[in-house]
Parts: C-alpha cells; structure tokens; sequence
C-alpha cells in the first residue's frame, strides 16, 4: 500500500475542476449546449464534389473550363500555357485539399448572406461539404449552395463609399439586407460574398510583373462624367433588370469593352445601397460593393471570365518588402486582358479600373498603371501576408472546376427536434436510474461511489458540452445524446471492475484495506486498456465517418476521457477513504463487504487467512449467491 497516497486532496482537487468549468460557463453566460439541427430543427445538405471538365459559363466567347489550371505562360509570347495541375485535382483525380478549402469558404459566405444564426458549414472526408442551417426550407439551402462559383472581371464606370448597412438581430457576420438568392435570378454568376483581403479597392494597381510596384492615392468619390448631372435629374421610377444573358445586343469582347452606362444607370446606381438586390448577369452591368460594404461600384458586362486565369501567386519580390500578387492568363485570357489594360490605362480614375468580382461582390478593383499584352501581371497594395494569400486563392479558385452533387438532404421540423431532444432525456435518465438501481442491490453501501461517480460524470459531460460548444461549435445531436448513454454503461464498467477485483483479494484472505489498493493495481490495468481500445475506436470512427456518426464518434470519445478522469480523481480516492471506516471496514451489513455477502469468513475479511478448505467453500458458496 502507499502511505504516502491522499485521497482528500485528489477529491478536492476533483472538486476544483467541477468549479473551474462551471465558472467557464459563468463567465460565457451559456447555459445550454449547443444543438444540432436534428434537435432543433433545420436543414442538413451533405455536398459530393467531383471535378467538372465540361461546364460552360458565361462570358464573351469564353470556353469551358478544362477542369485543370496551367502554369504561368513566359511573357510577351501569348501561347497557350502547358497543362500542369496547380493543385484544383488531387493525385488521385479527386478535388485537392486547397480547392475545396477554398468551395467551404465561399459556401460559409453564401450561407452568411441568409442572415440566419447557428449555421455548420465543415468539411466530411476529402470530397464532401456538409451544410447545416436551422430555419431554411430544403429547396433554398440547395439552390444557395449547389452552384459552382464564377470568377469574373468588369470595368469600373463608378465608384463611391458606402456605409455598411446594420446589421439584424440574427445576423452571423454577413450584411442585413442580403436578399436571399432565390429573389436574385443568377445565371452566371451566383449572388454571395468570397472570403477575400480587406483592402480598399483603389489602393492596389495592377502592372506588367517585370516593374517594380507602385501605389496610387485613392479617391474619395469619382465618378463618370454620365453621374455628375445625375442628382439634378429626378429619380426615375425602378425598371425591371434583365435576369438572364443574351439582351445585350453585341456581346462580343468588342461590344463589351465598348459598353457605356446610360443616364438611368446612373440614376439608379446613386440611389442604390450595399445588401439592395440587383440581378448578376454576366453580360449586363452590375451594382456590386467590396466585402466590407464601404464602396459601391457600377460595373459593366464581364469582359473576361475567372477560367482564364492560369495562376495566381503570392509573395515578395526579391528587393522589396510588401507582398504582391502576380496573376497569369492563357491565351484568350492574355489577348482580352491585354486589349482592356490597353484601354483602361488611358482613362481616368474610376474607369481606369476594372474589379474582381466572385458571387456578386468586389474582391478588388485595382487601377491599370501601363498596357500588359504579355498574359502576365502583379497586383501592389498595402497587402499583409493572409491577405495577399487570399486574393491568389480566390483568382486561381473563384471559378472552381467543381461541380458539386446533393448525396443526402434532410429537414428536421423544431417540433420533432423537441421530441427527439426529449426522448433522448428520458432513455438516458432511464439508463442511469437502471444502473442505480442495480449497485444498490448487488453492492449496496458501495452504490455510493457508483452514484457519486455516475452523477460526477453527468456533470462534468454537460459542463463539457456546453463549453465545447461555446468555444469551437460542438454541436450536440442525437447521435451524440445516444454517445452520452453510452458512457453510462462504460462508468459503470469501470468501478465494475474495480469492486470485483476487491471483492476477489477478500476473498484470496486479504484485509479490506489491502484488497482495496491491490485489487486498484489489478483493475487500473484493465480499466486504462479498456477505456483505451474505446478511445482508439471513437477516434478511427471520428476521422472516417461523415455526418451526424461525428458526433456520436466526439460524444463517446469526451465521455470516455472523463470516464478516465473520474476512475482516478473521484472513484479510487473515495473507495480509499470508505475502506479506512469502521462501518466498511468491519463488514456491516449493507456495506457491500459483509462476509455473507462476499462468501468469506468474518476472519478473511480482518486479512486473516482462512484455511484452504474454508477458502473453497467461501468460494462455492459466493458463487451460489452470484
């Protein structure tokens, strides 16, 4: 035995650690966990990308995507690019990892627009999204999040500052006021935010990649010549925009870059604010805002399509120390941008510049310092080192190569939420009284520990779960109620093991005291490897399944963590301070340790070794009343 072990001081320190975590949840002031849509109520959409070759998007005589990005050409050439993977495929042909990164974030936006709390957008596997929102009808989240997004680009006609509109009282981070997509008609160019660089957009300029960048102050408000008379006209009644391509009359890359906003462009376009609706339509003009909703722009027809861009680099050049981004095209790409650059250059700011634009909105808009006919081009600003990283990913990613199939939908109605989440109570309290009810009859004064320890547990799980949730969005559903159930009976294993060990070096002739600590020794092993192959199988189920199977997978892998925690912080310590009192050490009745009741004799049970013949009979006899 160790005289040196305290089990006050392990039950105290047991006991600090409920405070701590419940003091958590004090100061987060979150009371309840956090519940999953099949609880609650909601939409679950489970997302399979596959590599799409053969999608045609929008443009002016823009081809279809090839499914695979190509290197940067060699400058002033203007010849198609080799076709080498920039990481859109995986070695497998699958989706690489960074791509769908990149398809999360811009679903996360799109998701965000909606305005609704509470919503789960994670990656399942390699090649599955799965997107969870509470309060959205099946059909909505489907149209929301199925569309493959396009990378565009469009001259700049205008440009002003906005003021972010305030945001609602459900709002997660994305604008009030965002209409949700199935009133904005998209043909080419589905409506939602990118997760993009928060630069203002007339501080990056676009130059050939050969000369060193430079930085052009931004205006305040500039705008076309068409604009200036625009606030003594009177506001012209709102005409209906057209939602589909093909009514512009000339739609090639000519005709595009030809194009000028009329006076009721114009017109419209002042009285338009950031979250307002308008149609996208890639061969009509657009009122789109940057992502922190602090300009407006009035754009025009997209003249060149995302699936030109061949590569999109982030870095510093050597000799300088701000981070650029260098794009490259091939070779439809290479002639459009050079001609538009060519143009651009000689106009004035704003219509010196033309904007990135991903789902609806401006990711940039940098000012076009000389011609660039070689395909090859950087973009300067005031760009940090994450910022400059996710411009390169939205222009190498905005017009993804994937298309995205729905392998599961379901819709859980708040109703049958509450009647889950209740029916999941009640059989787990079932579980738990059981379990009570049979340390009560089977080892009577020791169903104080397997009480103390079960309810311990019931506790500490909770405070887990709503702090989990709290800090990295654990959400709790119904198969991880059914994890919660499961610990019931793996705490219950545990002290399980522990008595009986006692109970058989009683039995062998020890004394209580002794049995106590080396029947631990016997049954620590045991408990650990146990709790151990159970934690390996909630781990290997974690990282291979999909869906709501996670959390059933995270439920059991916390419960059987705390499992672990309470064996030896709360179980051994207080069997070690029942075992040093006369009621457990005597072998009273009730006490679990009565020599009847263990088949011994009263001397066995005082650490006096009875005889072998009155050993073997104990033995029979125990096993008779087992």
């Amino acid at each position: 035995m160790d005289k040196n072990y305290k089990p006050g001081h392990k039950l105290a320190a047991f006991i600090l650690v409920i405070v701590c975590l419940y003091g958590l949840i004090a100061i987060g002031r979150s009371w309840t966990p956090r519940l999953g849509l099949d609880l609650r109520g909601g939409t679950t959409v489970t997302l399979t990308a596959r590599t799409n070759s053969n999608v045609s998007v929008g443009g002016a005589g823009a081809p279809a995507p090839t499914g695979t990005d190509a290197t940067p050409s060699a400058p002033d050439t203007g010849a198609p690019t080799a076709t080498a993977s920039t990481g859109t495929q995986g070695n497998n042909g699958g989706p690489s990892a960074e791509s769908m990164q990149e398809a999360l974030n811009i679903i996360q936006q799109r998701v965000d627009s909606l305005g609704v709390g509470n919503s789960s957008i994670t990656l399942q596997g390699a090649s599955q999204i799965q997107v969870a929102v509470p309060n959205v009808d099946a059909q909505t989240l489907a149209n929301l999040v199925g569309q493959t997004a396009v990378l565009v680009f469009r001259n700049v006609y205008s440009m002003q500052q906005a003021t972010p509109p305030a945001p609602s009282a459900t709002d997660t981070g994305a604008p009030a006021g965002n209409t949700p997509p199935d009133t904005q008609v998209t043909v080419s160019v589905p409506p939602a935010e990118a997760s993009t660089p928060p630069a203002t957009p007339a501080e990056e300029t676009v130059a050939p990649a050969s000369p060193a960048p430079t930085e052009t102050a931004p205006p305040t408000e500039t705008t076309s010549p068409a604009r200036r008379i625009a606030p003594m006209l009177p506001t012209a009644p709102p005409s209906v925009r057209p939602t589909e391509p093909g009514s512009n009359q000339d739609t090639s890359f000519e005709g595009l870059m030809n194009w000028q906003p009329s006076a009721q462009d114009t017109e419209q376009f002042a009285s338009w604010n950031c979250g307002d609706p308008f149609p996208d339509v890639w061969d009509q003009p657009l009122f789109a805002c940057n992502e922190q909703m602090t300009a407006k722009y009035l754009l025009g027809p997209a003249i060149i399509q995302g699936q030109h861009v061949t590569d999109a680099k982030a870095g510093v050049p050597q000799g300088q120390v701000s981070y650029i981004v260098t794009l490259s095209f091939d070779a439809i790409g290479t002639s459009q941008f050079g001609i538009a650059t060519a143009k651009l250059v000689k106009n004035t700011s704003p219509m010196n510049q033309f904007a990135i634009v991903l789902d609806g909105k401006v990711v940039s808009a940098p000012a076009v310092q000389d011609a660039i006919p070689g395909g090859s081009a950087q973009i300067t600003g005031n760009f940090s080192a994450d910022e400059a990283q996710s411009l390169a990913r939205v222009l190498r990613y905005g017009a993804l190569p994937l298309t995205f199939d729905i392998s599961s939908q379901s819709t859980v109605s708040p109703t049958l939420g509450g009647e889950q989440l209740k029916a999941g109570i009640i059989a787990g309290l079932i579980g738990l009284i059981l379990t009570m009810l049979y340390a009560m009859l089977y080892y009577r004064g020791l169903s104080i520990i397997v009480i103390g320890s079960l309810v311990s547990a019931a506790v500490i799980t909770y405070a887990s779960i709503v702090l989990l949730g709290s800090t990295v969005g654990f959400a709790l559903n119904l198969p991880g109620i059914a994890g919660v159930i499961l610990a019931i009976g793996v705490t219950a294993d545990s002290f399980i093991v522990y008595f009986e060990r006692i109970r058989d070096e009683i039995r062998d002739g020890y004394s209580l005291a002794h049995a106590v600590e080396s029947g631990w020794l016997k049954a620590r092993s045991t408990i650990v490897v146990a709790d151990g192959v159970q934690l390996l199988s909630a781990l290997v189920l974690f990282f291979l399944a999909i869906g709501e199977v996670r959390g059933f997978a995270f439920t059991l892998l916390v419960t059987t963590l705390i499992d672990v925690y309470i064996v030896f912080f709360f179980s051994k310590p207080l069997m070690t301070l029942l075992a040093r009192t006369r009621y457990f050490r005597s072998g009273r009745p009730m006490s679990g340790f009565d020599p009847d009741h263990l088949g011994v004799s009263p001397e066995a049970l005082r650490g006096r070794r009875a005889s072998t013949g009155t050993i073997k009979r104990s033995a029979r006899q125990a096993v008779k009343e087992a």
